[in-house]
This record gives structure tokens, sequence and C-alpha cells, in this order.
């Protein structure tokens, strides 16, 4: 006698038709389109983005982004408009997409966000992790996922080079110091930063992991074999005066007055600042 299947009831069959056209339905539809029109509003998501955008995506970045100052793509950011991130202008550029900062006026972004407009946000990068997950959600959210999973995985092995590189031994003492006396923490890129360079930092040995003042006289009196400075131009704040203290100038470690450009933003360049540190232990 031949055993006949037992039937399934009616909603076991529906669910199980319903999941098949679900399952055909979705292998149908097609992938996200990338945005064709990309506005920055960030110094830092211009650079990003002016890395990893398809020719012709990126419409217009940040007046900054021009600035050697500030940009270490400066001369290639002469290729796109700039903006100055009032939500007006950029609402007339008819994006698809706008990129900004989290300290990027908080107005223009809520004011784009309620005309419609997709606004992704970035946190500043804080490490070298930071900035891998940075340069990979760039990519999705660009619909260049493959050149960005190339841009970390170079970033990756050049970072793991100068780790190699780096000599077992006693490690020379660094401290960040710039206008007002603000030194960056130990847990932040420019701690990262330092450590990977080969350095101890002044930071993590008085115990503050973020960034805070350090009077001029405890930065005398811990005398750091390096101290990283910004730039002083002419014409420059009061606000920097310490730097040009004679006091400050009398302490016998190196001096290096590295572009701030190469630490504001988390990009790849970072790392032409820590070898750069190499060579002043």
């Amino acid at each position: 006698m031949r055993l006949r299947p037992f039937p399934k009831p009616a909603s076991a069959r529906l669910r199980t038709r319903a999941g098949a056209l679900a399952l055909i339905g979705a292998l149908a539809l097609p992938a996200a389109a990338a945005p064709g029109r990309v506005v920055s509003i960030n110094l830092c998501t211009d650079q990003l983005a002016m890395m990893l955008a398809a020719p012709g995506q990126l419409v217009s970045v940040t007046h900054l982004a021009r600035d050697p100052a500030a940009s270490v793509m400066a001369e290639a950011a002469k290729a796109w408009p700039t903006n100055r991130g009032r939500a007006e202008e950029v609402y007339l550029m008819h994006p698809d997409l706008v990129l900004a900062g989290r300290f990027t006026a908080q107005p223009t972004v809520a004011m784009l966000r309620r005309l419609g407009i997709p606004v992704e946000v970035f946190e500043p990068a804080t490490s070298f992790a930071d900035m891998q997950t940075d340069i990979t959600r760039m990519g999705q959210v660009l619909g260049r996922e493959a050149e960005a999973a190339q841009m970390t995985r170079t970033f990756a092995a050049r970072l793991a080079q100068i780790r190699a590189a780096t000599l077992p031994g006693p490690r020379p003492l660094a401290a960040t110091w710039s206008a007002q006396g603000y030194m960056s923490g130990h847990k932040s890129l420019a701690g990262e930063i330092l450590t990977t360079a080969g350095f101890d930092t002044l930071a993590a040995r008085m115990g503050r992991d973020r960034g805070s003042t350090l009077p001029l006289e405890a930065l005398v009196m811990a005398a750091p074999d390096l101290v990283v400075t910004g730039r002083i131009e002419k014409g420059s704040s009061r606000a920097e005066e310490p730097l040009t203290h004679p006091a400050f100038r009398a302490l016998t470690g190196n001096h290096a007055a590295l572009e701030d450009r190469d630490w504001i933003c988390g990009l790849p360049s970072v790392l032409d600042a820590t070898e750069r540190l190499e060579d002043m232990k």
C-alpha cells in the first residue's frame, strides 16, 4: 500500500507561496541607485568624497576645501564649485544627497531634511579604526563600495608597515600644544598618530584621554622630547602668543610645526604626518 504525503494545511501552503513570491520579488528588485548629484558641506567629507566619488557625481564642496592651510586636497578642489554650507544655496543645486559632519551647522542640516533632501552626517574620526569605518561608509552612500574597499586595504597595509618598522626600546615623550594651551587627548587621532610614530604621549602620562588645556608651566616642567604645534602665521591671534613665549622656545626638545591640515580630518594623509614624526625621534 503506497502512503500518500499528508497534505499541508491551507494556511501553510499560503505562507510557503507568499514566501516564494517575496523571494522572487526581492531578487527582481534593482539595487538602490547611487546618488547622481552629491553636495558636501563639511571639510572632511569634502576630501573623502573627492577621493571616492565617481566622475561627475560630486557637484560641490565647501570653500574650505580650497584652503591650503586646511585641506590636503586644496589644489584638486579647484575642479569643483564651492559652497558655504547655506541651506538655500545647497537646495538650489538640486542634490540627491548632502554630506555633512557632526559639527556642520545644525540649522542647515535640519532645514535640508525638512525639504526632503537626504543628509548623511559623519562623526569626526578619533582613531585609525574610525577612519577606515568612515571610508567604508562613504563608499556605501556613494555607491562606490569597491573603491572604498581598495582604499581601506591600501591604508591598512601602509599602517602595518609603519608599525612593523617601529623599533623596540625606550620611547621619547611627545605632546601636542596649540592656541590657548590646548593639548590633544591620548585617545584622539593625534594621540594615535604620535604613538604609532613611536612616541609616548604627555596626555597619557597625565591621564588625559580627551583634549584639555595645559598651562605653559606644566609643559615646561614635563620637558617633552617633542612638541607638535600648529603653524604660526604673521598677525596670529593673542590665543597663540604662548607659542612664541621665551619659556616655550627654551624647551630643549624638538619643536615640530606640522601642517594642521594633516591632522584635521581622518584621511589617509595622516600616515604622511606619522612618517614625518618618525624621522624626528
